[in-house]
């Protein structure tokens, strides 16, 4: 038993951390994208969740079709599988808005205090302090994502009061959808609650992408009808152009390939089935690897310099997996002796 519990550990840091290095490919794709065409933030959000979401649904209805109606035929799941949903889709959306708002480093940053917030809740939960393993692998995970989101230059940082908040809800987002289907991870399929969350998120963000492309439209000049809401809406939506950007193959390649197939739906898929396996904070701590990921696919595709502050934030990372591993070794250990499951 104690030996089956240890792989299914490891498969979850696996899983997780494989998830995590999938979406640093995922943004190594959009960054791509941004620099070579002229695409939206909610026409990216809107093909990759809706891509995901169709790969999902067909997935589970060939191969858990069974799972699924017993899933979607029990009214105490649907509040939650909607709030995993929708907390999937504003983890995007919010970190987009944040990024126009500040920029990539201080959003990054920003992002990563999700491990903090999962971190307090799931303490508070179970009346207890943090394990120190995970208290210094936050701290570590931390560090790691500042030092290579701003490579140590601290004067990125910038933080008005709205680039906070965004920054913020982007991180309590990200708490939502890890920490929201964890009670049904033991009485259903983890596979077909991550499916039903992921068709949820891609159905929100194509009606949030064509209302937001047709308030745009009406308004023509949204920078000017309304601010500094209207340039967030120019941000994230365009400025009034074509519905579908003019892409050549190569873009719709990166675009539902990479962000799509590889970058949310296999990303998504292994970092949710990794954190059902490993736990919410343990999962969280892992998800901090994606700037790592993205910095060093960056750096071989896109040949971006690869510095001493992106080492230094390595050492790190790889310092926290060993205190996330360690941590649940103990925790694993300690259920044997004590005769727990």
């Amino acid at each position: 038993m104690a030996v089956n519990a240890s792989k299914v550990f490891w498969r979850g840091v696996v899983c997780a951390l494989a998830g995590a290095t999938l979406w640093g490919f995922s943004g190594a794709c959009i960054q791509f994208l941004a620099e070579s065409y002229e695409v939206s933030s909610a026409f990216i959000s809107a093909v990759r969740a809706g891509v995901a979401a169709l790969l999902f649904a067909v997935f589970v209805f060939v191969t858990r079709r069974e799972a699924l109606l017993s899933l979607l035929g029990s009214p105490a799941a649907r509040p939650t599988l909607v709030l995993f949903g929708v907390g999937l889709y504003l983890s995007q959306i919010t970190y987009a808005v944040s990024v126009a708002l500040t920029n990539a480093g201080t959003a990054t940053v920003l992002q990563a205090t999700c491990t903090v917030f999962v971190m307090l809740i799931t303490c508070a939960r179970a009346r207890r302090l943090p394990r120190v393993a995970d208290f210094v692998g936050l701290m570590c995970a931390m560090a790691a994502a500042t030092l290579i989101a701003t490579q140590g230059d601290w004067g990125v940082i910038v933080l008005p009061v709205a680039g906070l908040a965004w920054g913020i809800a982007n991180a309590l987002s990200e708490t939502l959808y890890i920490m929201a289907p964890q009670r049904l991870y033991g009485r259903w399929d983890r596979p077909t609650i991550i499916a039903c969350g992921m068709v949820i998120s891609g159905i929100v963000a194509i009606l949030v992408w064509l209302i937001g492309e047709a308030i745009v439209s009406l308004l023509a000049a949204p920078s000017a009808a309304l601010g500094a809401a209207g340039s967030i809406l120019a941000d994230l939506f365009g400025t009034a152009g074509s519905l579908v950007p003019d892409m050549d193959a190569t873009g719709w390649l990166a675009l539902i390939g990479g962000v799509g197939v590889l970058g949310t739906f296999a990303a998504f898929g292994l970092f949710l089935y990794g954190v059902s396996l490993v736990g919410s904070v343990k999962g969280s701590l892992l998800g901090v690897a994606e700037p790592a990921g993205a910095m060093v696919i960056a750096a071989l595709w896109l040949h971006t310099p690869f510095s001493a502050w992106d080492w230094i934030g390595l050492v790190l990372m790889a310092a926290m997996i060993a205190l996330v591993s360690l941590s649940g070794q103990n925790s694993e250990g300690k259920r044997k002796r004590s005769g727990t499951r």
